[in-house]
């Protein structure tokens, strides 16, 4: 799996690779593209007699509507390279690009019409109708639109960028080549995660890669930068208006539909990201060929970088600054060099040696113009370089008509005591016209050589193996490498710091069981050039043992080191067993507490009886090897009851550890037949706790996993003593809601950008009567919402929070009602289920809970969920909710024998009503009706509740 989901960055190093792309899409504001198109200068070039005729703009994307008003002269060509089954674009990103770019604005009367409505687009469709697309499915849409005569090509699409070129990239840079055509490409939408933060092909050294500002040219706060991974080059190159803009929807697509989605205009909505910004400048290059027929991306490139208005961001945020088409229309000159990179000089840097690297212009026109260079550079805390440390060889240069000249630009990294990148713009101004280049060069932090060495139990170098090394301290925190299935010595460079080492020698990697070692340093220090052989030798076997049962049916090992600068660092293995597993623990001890294990391991008895162990907590060191020989008298037994209301069912049951410093483990499902019992066993060593989960599983499906047709699970973990038998009954009577300081109904404050307030109803319909909450499948489900006796609207959510209403700031009456019904196959209990929730409500400032309260029902059942026939029953009655304890106003409770047609009112008295049991295989149905002090009211009614037998 590692393989196929990383590159090989030179052998037995490795690289998360890209894989799957994505679109990039951030939130939603007010928005206005006629604004933008005019912040960019567009509405001069129009003015200009430039409008991208005779241009053509490939969008590969979710596809286009060119059903559009505003695009449906403009798709010349179109093609679906994505699983979906055909070019239509369901998501509404590929057309809200398109109209960017190239719309006419024909629906608007004009008001949204894009950068060049004069150029037609070539529609590619690489991302499915959920907005993802495979690597291999986006550069056969870039082929493609080579292949259509496509002049500029916009991929607002992207994924994390990783240090070394990947399949996107190197289409972009060899069709950039090949073709000419520019890639206009977005940084993505992760700015928030701060520097190197740029998405992948945007990183490709021949995109015009964009970033994203709002429209007072502030950069946008989710717009990706640079330095670029692995060399630390400047990206994006430009940006553009990402933020506030409307352009053309695509009716009934995931994003016109989206309720938080503004429509300024019918037809058109608004949303933001860099996926916006981008079309922008693909439009500006359009208007820019049109002027230039003649021109390639060099100059495209060029001319919108060199041209481009400077802004207040750094240069890895915005590259020369944002685009400026109208200026780039008068450009006779450009810099070859979009950017120039002096890579990274290697610490200690007495004896670094000056580089030289030469910025060339081109002068396009037919008179020379002499330029005026100037340099502003900074360093990494964003003052001024020191004097030197980027000297330029001349302060002028003139650049004939047709021709070229160039101009020296040397960096000294001797000079000054900041490590770091140091960035800025060389400057060339004259005849009317001025280009920015970018400039960066590096010196590297304090940082030194590390050999790795992984040995196998036989002492040569091992074949399969990994190691895994995370920064945690100083300068190392954030830093993080790879080095795997390469047998040898490999040496990697990294900042000094404190690292966690995590090792992994495998026999055969397909059979754990054939022998695994993990070997792990939670802590190694690296102050200078250093040398770590991680040795599967030095590993002890794990041996963790039950009473009667010899080999563990699945396990869990993991640690934890919790102060670090990166925050807790932790490694582990979830195992179907532990024959062949060993560990050993290697680096110094970490005294201070900081530093946890955990030990999990199962075992199957029988078909009805299985072992959890779960040991662990704070250490100074990690296991070499664990033992541990499980008594008898340190186990606690559970006897879980395992409902099932229809016959020929089975259940899973998963018992899920947690211990005192919050290590959890994942759990284990064996399955048995249910109705049933199931004895666990379980540890109670080290404080650990444990919660229960069930599952009824149905038939399986076409892979041979059982349906889970419910399934309920403790809200907390619980304590054992060890020699005591404790029971646990899931899945049985009476099955309705359970309310909970989780669950319940929640009004929201208004949405930081469309401003829409909702009523969520998220509350679990089918808890038990043991009160585990629970949920499984309906039939059917109608859930209604009204406002002051008027219906507000209805949908089909079973209260699961999917599917919230919109409501008025106002102070309203409410009422939410839920009807659900479930399946015969599923169950013949609870077989009809009505809630109603009735309060005020109004706008608020965060997240609340509304007084809503509920009614539980715990009567006498078997593991079916029937009691005898025809004789008393003493039921439990709890209250949930804003009713409980002494908020409690009233309470009613009515019993049905005939579905519901009549009822019969029946005291609660001591928290306890007394009813009939029904007649062999009928149903009761129960009926409660609960108000709290303040006057809010709820109802539910529960159809079938429990069966006679």
């Amino acid at each position: 799996m590692w393989d196929a989901l990383t590159d090989q960055q030179k052998p037995g190093i490795r690289v998360a690779s890209a894989g799957i792309r994505k679109v990039w899409l951030d939130g939603v504001r007010e928005a206005s593209l006629d604004r933008s198109t005019s912040q960019i200068g567009a509405d001069k070039a129009w003015e200009s007699g430039y409008d991208g005729t005779g241009v053509k703009i490939a969008v590969l994307d979710t596809g286009v509507d060119k059903t559009h008003d505003d695009l449906k002269t403009q798709v010349v060509a179109e093609k679906n390279f994505s699983r979906s089954p055909d070019a239509v674009d369901r998501v509404g990103h590929g057309t809200h690009v398109a109209s960017i770019a190239a719309g006419t604005g024909a629906k608007s009367g004009g008001t949204y019409k894009g950068v060049a409505p004069g150029a037609k687009v070539i529609s590619g469709k690489v991302l499915d109708d959920e907005g993802f697309g495979s690597d291999s499915d986006i550069i056969a849409g870039m082929e493609w639109a080579a292949a259509e005569g496509a002049d500029v090509v916009n991929l607002s699409l992207g994924s994390p960028d990783g240090p070394d070129v990947d399949p996107l990239e190197e289409t972009v840079d060899r069709l950039t080549a090949e073709k000419g055509v520019l890639f206009a490409v977005a940084a993505g939408n992760d700015g928030r995660f701060g520097a190197s933060s740029l998405s992948s092909p945007g990183s490709a050294d021949a995109a015009l890669t964009v970033g994203a500002v709002d429209k007072d040219d502030v950069l946008a706060s989710f717009s990706g930068s640079g330095p670029r991974a692995g060399d630390g080059a400047v990206k994006p190159d430009v940006t553009a208006p990402g933020v506030d803009i409307a352009a053309a929807a695509a009716p009934g697509s995931l994003i016109d539909t989206d309720p938080d989605t503004p429509h300024p205009a019918p037809g058109y909505l608004q949303i933001d990201g860099t996926s916006m910004a981008t079309p922008h400048v693909a439009g500006a290059a359009a208007l820019l060929k049109q002027k230039n027929p003649g021109w390639k991306s060099a100059e495209l490139k060029g001319a919108l970088s060199g041209s481009a208005t400077p802004g207040t961001a750094t240069v890895f945020q915005q590259g020369t600054g944002r685009v400026q088409v109208d200026k780039a229309l008068g450009q006779s000159v450009v810099a070859e060099q979009v950017s120039q990179n002096f890579g990274t000089a290697s610490w200690p840097h007495a004896d670094d040696k000056p580089v030289t690297r030469k910025v060339t212009y081109r002068n396009l026109g037919t008179t020379a113009v002499t330029l005026d260079l100037s340099m502003s550079v900074v360093d990494p805390a964003g003052k001024p370089a020191p004097a030197g440390f980027f000297t330029l060889g001349a302060s002028k240069v003139t650049v004939p008509a047709g021709g070229t000249a160039g101009v020296d630009l040397v960096a000294d990294t001797r000079i000054g005591d900041t490590d770091g990148a140091f960035a800025g713009y060389v400057t060339a101004t004259g005849g009317g016209q001025s280009v920015r280049t970018t400039v960066v060069a590096v010196r590297e932090v304090e940082s030194y050589d590390l050999t790795l060495r992984t040995i196998d139990r036989d002492g040569t170098d091992a074949e399969y193996f990994y190691n895994f090394l995370v920064g945690v301290k100083g300068l190392a925190a954030g830093f993080s490498a790879r080095v795997d299935f390469a047998p040898g010595s490999h040496t990697i460079r990294v900042p000094k710091g404190s690292y966690a080492l995590d090792t992994g020698v495998y026999q055969d990697p397909s059979d754990l069981t054939a022998g695994t070692d993990w070997i792990a340093q939670p802590e190694l220090e690296i102050s200078g050039d250093t040398t770590v052989t991680p040795d599967a030798r030095t590993a002890k076997p794990v041996d963790i043992t039950v009473p009667g049962v010899e080999k563990a049916a699945s396990a869990e090992l993991s640690y934890m080191h919790s102060e670090t600068d990166a925050g807790g660092v932790g490694s582990g293995w979830y195992l179907s067993g532990l024959t062949g597993f060993r560990t050993a623990h290697v680096g110094p001890a970490i005294t201070d507490g900081s530093l946890t294990q955990f030990w999990s391991a199962y075992f199957l008895k029988d078909a009805t009886t299985q072992y959890a162990v779960a040991f662990g907590g704070p250490t100074n060191t990690l296991g070499t090897g664990y033992t541990r020989q499980v008594k008898a008298n340190e186990l606690a037994t559970l006897k879980v009851g395992l409902g099932a209301s229809v016959a020929g069912k089975s259940a899973g049951v998963s018992m899920i550890p947690v211990m005192p410093d919050g290590a959890a483990g994942e759990g284990f499902w064996p399955t048995q037949t249910a109705p049933g019992v199931r004895t666990v066993h379980v540890s109670t060593a080290d404080g650990v706790k444990w919660n229960t989960a069930v599952a009824q599983l149905g038939e399986p499906d076409e892979w041979g996993l059982p349906a889970i047709e419910g399934n309920q699970a403790m809200a907390q973990p619980k304590r054992y003593e060890a020699g005591r038998t404790y029971q646990e009954t899931f899945n049985t009577g009476v099955i309705g809601p359970v309310l909970s300081k989780d669950t319940g109904v929640f009004r929201t404050a208004p949405h930081t950008k469309s401003g829409r307030e909702l009523i969520v109803g998220a509350l679990p319909l089918l808890g038990d009567g043991a009160g585990h909450q629970g949920d499984g499948p309906y039939t059917s489900a109608t859930t209604t919402l009204y406002r002051d006796g008027v219906k507000v609207a209805e949908n089909d959510d079973p209260l699961r929070g999917a599917k919230p209403f919109t409501v008025d700031s106002a102070d309203a009456a409410y009422r939410l009602t839920t009807s659900v019904e479930r399946p015969a196959t599923v169950a013949a209990t609870s077989t009809r289920i009505d809630t109603s929730f009735s309060f005020r409500s109004k706008q608020v400032a965060e997240t609340t809970a509304l007084p809503v309260s509920m009614v539980g029902f715990a009567p006498p059942v078997d593991l079916s969920s029937r009691a005898p026939a025809g004789l008393p029953v003493v039921v439990p009655v709890t209250v949930q909710g804003s009713a409980a304890g002494s908020n409690l106003k009233s309470l009613a409770v009515s019993v049905s024998y005939d579905g519901g047609k009549t009822w019969k009112a029946t005291p609660v008295l001591n928290g306890t009503i007394l009813v009939k049991s029904p007649a062999k295989d009928a149903g009761i149905a129960l009926s409660a009706e609960v108000t709290d002090k303040q006057g809010n009211a709820s109802k539910v009614t529960i159809q079938n509740a429990w069966l006679g037998k």
